[in-house]
């Protein structure tokens, strides 16, 4: 008798926990409203698009492994394109019923999934369970490393339990035979338009800039007039316990003493600001929200390490009135409806000791980030030159 044809692999500890931590801190740090309710997603392209191209770099290996594999199982050995690269995280109240992911005409391009889990099923969420309408496995608890491959057609018709509690986050790929729908084309093209330069002289070519700031706006539909809801960098940074602000003599601290329209206020997100911890204020000036909360997440990806005897650095003030009054206006504009934050996101942190440790060690931090900034940029400009010679993404560990 035939061996059934192969349709669906299950791979246990496919990634580290290390680059699963990585993966979620980038996602963290970078991601926009996604492409359905509850949902927040962050692509190759728009980590391109808001000057993060580095941050691409822990893909590149990942991207290579999980298309060798896919080829390997189902018989068709250097046949495969990277259609689409992307991190996504599921939270409270997000679902989907019954699909296959070429289940669209724009999507029939689509021929093989892979969904990689960087969290855990009832330890950083709950519900968000994977379930094949029929063969086995039936239901997978998503873990930390692991990955399910498939066919994305009807054979895999599958759906996701609602989120009951919590974060999902998975890295999603889909592969396609037809070679018009290689996603590196497209990548290629927008690094090439990117200043790049090696070796990077200064840490300030690498910061991010932001999106539309209708793409932080959650939920999307308020987007165009900012009357409820939340900018996701902001609840981010509160759910964590930080707000920002700006110096007592800032012309910005004008715009909100008036009736001024939201979106006029969410423009300074774009321009220097300032992180505040409690009654402190931290004296290291960021040049956006977004390089404001890289910073953080990495903190709280790397917290471990910076568990030793406490810097002696002086980096935080206490907040003069004036930034008292700041912050509350800023948090008025920015987190419209804090419970909606917390529900999705997660509530204010608790861990006063890790909030302490940040203040404390915040020069190192700060230093940490910018070195491994610099290390990510430094290996895309040493790749992207064998990139455009060959037309794809690839590790060039070995390249001479």
């Amino acid at each position: 008798m035939a061996e059934p044809e192969p349709r669906r692999l299950l791979l246990r500890n496919f990634l580290s926990p290390e680059i699963c931590k990585e993966l979620a801190f980038i996602h963290k740090s970078c991601c926009t409203i996604g492409y359905r309710p509850n949902v927040f997603s962050t692509t190759l392209s728009h980590l391109i698009a808001t000057n993060s191209p580095h941050l691409i770099m822990p893909f590149v290996p990942i991207r290579e492994r999980l298309k060798e594999k896919v080829e390997e199982y189902f018989g068709c050995e250097y046949e495969l394109f990277v259609e689409f690269t992307g991190l996504i995280s599921w939270c409270k109240g997000a679902s989907i019923g019954w699909h296959s992911d070429d289940n669209r005409d724009h999507l029939k391009q689509r021929d093989f999934s892979a969904v990689c889990y960087l969290n855990n099923y009832e330890v950083d969420f709950l519900g968000g369970l994977f379930h094949f309408q029929d063969g086995e496995p039936s239901t997978i608890a998503p873990m930390a490393g692991d990955v399910v491959i498939y066919t994305a057609d009807e054979r895999n018709i599958h759906s996701v339990s609602e989120i009951s509690e919590g974060e999902r986050i998975t890295l999603a790929l889909w592969f396609s035979r037809d070679a018009s729908h290689d996603e590196d084309a497209n990548l290629l093209k927008s690094l090439s338009n990117c200043s790049l330069s090696s070796p990077v002289g200064s840490i300030a070519s690498c910061f991010p800039v932001l999106a539309s700031t209708n793409m932080y706006w959650f939920p999307p539909e308020e987007a165009s007039r900012f009357q409820t809801g939340f900018n996701i960098c902001s609840a981010r940074l509160c759910t964590l316990g930080f707000d920002v602000c700006f110096s007592d003599n800032s012309d910005k601290e004008c715009q909100f003493t008036t009736r001024d329209s939201c979106s006029i206020n969410l423009k300074v997100l774009e321009e220097p600001l300032y992180l505040t911890c409690g009654d402190a204020l931290l004296t290291r000036e960021f040049v956006n929200i977004l390089h404001a909360l890289q910073v953080v997440q990495f903190y709280y990806w790397k917290a471990s390490e910076f568990e030793t005897a406490e810097s002696t650095d002086t980096v935080s003030v206490p907040l003069s009135q004036l930034q008292r009054q700041t912050v509350t206006r800023l948090r008025a504009v920015l987190l419209k409806d804090l419970h909606l934050a917390e529900t999705l996101i997660g509530r204010i942190n608790s861990q006063r000791p890790l909030k302490e440790r940040f203040r404390s060690r915040f020069s190192d931090v700060v230093c940490k980030w910018e070195a491994y900034t610099l290390k990510l940029h430094n290996e895309l400009v040493m790749s992207l030159p064998y990139w455009v010679a060959n037309h794809f993404i690839f590790s060039t560990v070995n390249c001479d």
